[in-house]
């Protein structure tokens, strides 16, 4: 049975891209087959990474499952009340965030099973107990996004109760990580939930699109879900954001109370502030010397040389603070 990760990428992730596959062949195996689907089309730094490494990291292409996964998100959309007249307002043209809808095309793409990461992830631990629940459930997830609906539906909608059970919405997940099975979806059933969502559109938090859509998908079908933390033994349960700052590092990973993390998620944290880094801007931002040693295993030569004290992030400009913001409303998922 085939088995891999899926990513989303484009060339403005390309720093957390390297970090990511790096991790992945470091604490799972160099041989394990990922495939990067495309955010978009700026993807050339991105090809011709995947170009120089092995044959078992590839660039998703299948143009026509790319087109009818933003489709169906498309559609989607068409029916909420008022996400695109808010996504105008920002200057949004169209769906926002299109382009993480992309993940969908992992349901019918090449690994039967699979781990989905955001590209801002790092991998640092044992997967298997992760792949492993896919033989008795369909979904897997190891998260505390269950104390936070506000970021997954809109819990100021009224069709939110008729939409779901309190013991449905006590089962919703981070989209930046989970394991699922190959064809999880069938056409009846994505036909069904389309029909479903015409009229209740309405509880999609439109600020997270594509996490809204999954969920939504998952808790309708009353798939079997099996987060593991809740599931494991307490004492074998860790955190996996980067917004929990008593994680401790021992060599190249992390520990939380003694246990090494599976992944750590640099959630909440932008793009631009990889970015920077990695252009020798001297930043600081929770685990930015792991994510560094990661970005930098394979040329350690290259990586920056920093002089005098890191700049914490949130002393940018103004635009800049609302990433505090953001990072403070997540505190509630840490461990």
């Amino acid at each position: 049975m085939t088995c891999g990760i899926y990513t989303l990428a484009n060339d403005v992730v390309y720093d957390q891209l390297i970090a990511l596959l790096n991790s992945i062949a470091t604490n799972i195996s160099p041989d394990f087959p990922v495939c990067v689907i495309p955010y978009d089309h700026r993807t050339t730094k991105v090809a011709a990474e995947i170009e120089r490494r092995p044959s078992n990291v590839t660039l998703f292409d299948d143009g026509e499952a790319l087109e009818r996964w933003e489709q169906f998100a498309t559609t989607i959309w068409q029916h909420h009340p008022t996400a695109y007249d808010v996504w105008n307002l920002r200057g949004v043209s169209g769906v926002n965030r299109m382009g993480m809808h992309r993940r969908f095309c992992a349901f019918d793409g090449p690994f039967e099973r699979y781990i989905y990461l955001d590209a801002d992830t790092l991998v640092l631990g044992d997967i298997e107990p992760i792949l492993s629940p896919l033989d008795e459930v369909d979904w897997v997830v190891y998260d505390f996004q269950f104390k936070d609906p506000t970021h997954v539906f809109n819990v100021h909608s009224p069709q939110l109760s008729d939409a779901f059970s309190e013991q449905q919405l006590d089962k919703i997940f981070c989209a930046g990580m989970y394991a699922a099975k190959r064809g999880v979806f069938s056409p009846d059933q994505l036909d069904w939930l389309l029909e479903q969502l015409k009229t209740e559109a309405d509880v999609l938090y439109i600020n997270g699109p594509d996490q809204a859509i999954v969920n939504y998908m998952v808790l309708k079908l009353d798939l079997n879900i099996r987060n593991l933390s809740k599931c494991l033994p307490a004492n074998r349960v860790t955190g996996c954001c980067a917004t929990s700052p008593h994680f401790e590092r021992q060599e190249h990973y992390l520990v939380d109370g003694g246990k090494r993390l599976t992944y750590l998620h640099y959630i909440g944290i932008g793009s631009r502030f990889f970015r920077r880094l990695c252009q020798g801007e001297n930043l600081d931002f929770p685990y930015r010397d792991l994510f560094l040693y990661y970005r930098y295993l394979d040329a350690p030569d290259q990586q920056p040389v920093f002089e005098g004290k890191p700049q914490p992030i949130g002393a940018q400009a103004p635009r800049t603070k609302n990433i505090f913001k953001r990072l403070r409303s997540r505190l509630a998922l840490r461990r």
